[in-house]
């Protein structure tokens, strides 16, 4: 039974092929189940328990929930706060491209621990999830998927991901610069520099300061102000 002042949405997104939920308000109990796909999850209010895979565990503001394909799990309110929770589910079939883009390995994940906090990760996680619950087309939505690989870097196994050489950053910012009133994608991004996307982003970001969506954002700020 639906409790009157819950609110929940959903919305899916045919770019990055994932589904973004909302869960505001909730008080009833989640009996135990399980799913087929990887769902990651932010806990923003509220205190509950969580039974995971034969394992008990506390899920606070902050946590970041991850449930891999076939994990057990059942959730219960502790205290008086309800829960606001949102979430992203992702198919093994999105899961295995995203962590090849990442990893450089043609395999599925095993996210452990189930819960995690760190603060890094759950805001590139709360940014990806409000870009795709508000429809958004840009690349900054793509980067902020491939910038959750510090998940995949923390619960997954190690892995090492070569440095590309300067001159491939270089080259992203001067296209950016040439192409700033253009619509850029980032596979135009790394068809530019000859980079996968995830080595781009780590890349630029590690060399820069700011990822290319914020660079690209700065030179167009710099070219109003001088027009």
């Amino acid at each position: 039974m639906r409790i009157k002042d819950e609110r929940r949405s959903a919305v899916y997104d045919d770019e990055l092929h994932l589904e973004a939920y909302r869960f505001e308000g909730i008080v009833q109990p989640f009996p135990a189940h399980f799913h087929e796909h990887y769902v990651l999850g932010l806990v923003e209010r509220g205190e509950h328990r969580l039974s995971c895979c034969g394992k008990g565990l506390t899920l606070r503001a902050g946590d970041l929930l991850l449930l891999n394909p076939g994990d057990s799990h059942a959730c219960e309110q502790r205290g008086g706060e309800t829960l606001d929770y949102r979430s992203l589910t992702i198919t093994q079939n999105v899961m295995r491209s995203l962590s090849e883009e990442i990893t450089g390995t043609d395999t599925l994940p095993r996210f452990s621990p189930n819960v995690l906090r760190d603060s890094e990760a759950a805001c590139d996680f709360h940014t990806l999830h409000e870009l795709v619950l508000s429809r958004s087309r840009e690349f900054e939505k793509e980067e902020a998927l491939l910038l959750l690989s510090r998940l995949f870097e923390r619960c997954a196994p190690p892995f090492a991901a070569p440095q590309p050489p300067r001159g491939e950053i270089d080259a992203a910012c001067a296209f950016m610069q040439r192409h700033f009133a253009e619509r850029i994608t980032l596979d135009r991004l790394c068809r530019c520099a000859h980079l996968s996307k995830s080595m781009l982003l780590r890349a630029f970001t590690r060399e820069k300061g700011v990822t290319p969506y914020r660079y690209l954002e700065a030179v167009r700020i710099g070219e109003a102000k001088s027009s």
